[in-house]
């Protein structure tokens, strides 16, 4: 069974997410350094998430339709991106077993998933303080 039933419970987590860390004091700035705009489109349900990733530029999450042109595209299922937010998903194996698919220039994608590893914590300690423990255990 999936994890979220709508796009609005999509954008509720991993969108929430993916906005507090556009304006964290610490992660931000090196987030951006990526300079790059990237989109994340999930299956399951299908929904869209655009964040701005550039340095001198403000912090921007759309949430479906955008006007941001995405130089780097990621595609998963809903469900694969809650698990690598959890720490739960290597990249390079969902990569190499088609469960992620990129396109874009690969070094910006590559220097993004060292930048996650601290995220994780902060995505959990989210979803308990929004009272959706059951997102928390998961395989």
């Amino acid at each position: 069974m999936a994890y979220f039933s709508s796009d609005q419970e999509v954008y509720d987590t991993i969108g929430k997410l993916i906005q507090q860390l556009g304006e964290d004091e610490e992660l931000a700035p090196k987030f951006r350094k990526a300079n790059t705009i990237i989109q994340y489109s999930f299956r399951d349900p299908d929904s869209v998430i655009t964040t701005r990733l550039q340095e001198g530029q403000p912090s921007q999450v759309d949430f479906g339709e955008t006007e941001m042109e995405p130089e780097v595209q990621m595609s998963m299922d809903a469900d694969t991106a809650h698990r690598f937010w959890l720490g739960k998903v290597n990249v390079t194996v969902a990569l190499a077993r088609g469960q992620i698919k990129a396109k874009g220039p690969v070094p910006k994608i590559l220097k993004l998933v060292p930048l996650t590893k601290p995220v994780y914590p902060r995505y959990k300690a989210m979803l308990e303080a929004d009272g959706k423990t059951e997102l928390v255990n998961v395989a």
